[in-house]
Order: structure tokens, then C-alpha cells, then sequence
């Protein structure tokens, strides 16, 4: 996956979350917020897993998605923030005024606040600049702390640890 890719999949992922149940409070609806995402011709991969619950306004499209927490992980070169509550309004292949996700872009941390499908591109907007990705990147949600890449990081934790006692046995 490309950096760009990757930078707009984190970005999407903070819309639609895990693959954890979500009932809507707004509208009775048993639909997850991946749901959602899906029926207004969206990825899931927009959103993190862990989402614990959201809200949705079908006449207005404005929502609000709920995290267990705020959520943090690293895509190539970009750094990923999502708040624990993500607000916006949905449309068919729109999502606008957002709020609650950033992305570090060299050392400036900038907001995400619109995210347009056309076609198999998906345009991530920061208000002064935009990045296209294919939706082919958005198939599957990132998970906070490791992004898309959790097995690796966790070898390589377990290679440390593993290698620290012999390390400190030299001694």
C-alpha cells in the first residue's frame, strides 16, 4: 500500500469502525455503523475497529460515531488521530464536516473534514489540500495502536523481550 493510500484509508477508518455491532440510536436500526457506511456506497475500512456505538440523522445525514477511546496508529509516514467521538454528515458517496480525525502530514497535524467516492477513488480533504486513494485500500478497518500491520509489531515485541533476558545475562 502506498503512503497516499494508506494516509486516506486511516483517514476513512475513523468514519466506519470494527466489525463490532452498532445500534443506531437515532433511528431504532440494528444496522452496524459498517453498515452504514456501506448502504451510502462507502468502504468500512473508513472507520477504526472498536466502535462502540453511533447516531444517525437519516433526514439531515449528520452523525456521530462513538470509539471506546480516542485511537492512534501510524500508516507509512502517516500518523492517524482519531477523538472518541467522530462527527459529520453522510450522503451518498460524501461525507462532510468532519470532525475528530487528524492526520500528521510532515509535522503539521491537520483535520480531515471531507471524504468524496468517485467511482474506485476516494478524495481525502484537509480544506487546503486533497489526496486520492483507491477504495480497494478501505476494504478492511485499521486497528488502533498498529494500523494494519498488528502481527508484525507484535513479533517484534516478542522478539525484544525474548532477546532482553539474554542481553542482560551478559552482564
Amino acid at each position: 500500500m502506498s503512503l497516499d493510500t494508506q494516509f486516506l484509508c486511516t483517514i476513512l477508518i475513523f468514519f466506519l469502525t470494527s466489525s463490532t455491532s452498532l445500534a443506531s440510536r437515532s433511528n431504532g436500526n440494528n444496522l452496524t455503523a459498517y453498515e452504514v457506511l456501506e448502504e451510502y456506497d462507502f468502504p468500512v475500512g473508513l472507520l477504526p475497529k472498536g466502535v462502540l456505538s453511533y447516531e444517525l440523522n437519516k433526514s439531515t445525514g449528520e452523525f456521530s460515531v462513538y470509539l471506546n477511546g480516542s485511537c492512534t496508529y501510524s500508516i507509512d509516514s502517516y500518523e492517524l488521530k482519531y477523538k472518541s467521538k467522530i462527527t459529520g454528515v453522510i450522503s451518498t458517496d460524501k461525507l462532510k464536516s468532519l470532525s475528530g480525525i487528524k492526520v500528521k502530514v510532515l509535522f503539521l497535524w491537520l483535520s480531515i473534514v471531507e471524504v468524496v467516492k468517485d467511482d474506485d477513488e476516494l478524495e481525502f480533504s484537509v480544506g487546503i489540500a486533497s489526496a486520492d486513494f483507491p477504495v480497494s485500500n478501505f476494504d478492511e478497518s485499521p486497528t488502533c495502536g498498529c494500523g494494519f500491520d498488528c502481527e508484525t509489531l507484535r513479533r517484534k515485541k516478542n522478539k525484544i523481550k525474548t532477546s532482553m533476558p539474554k542481553m542482560l545475562s551478559a552482564y
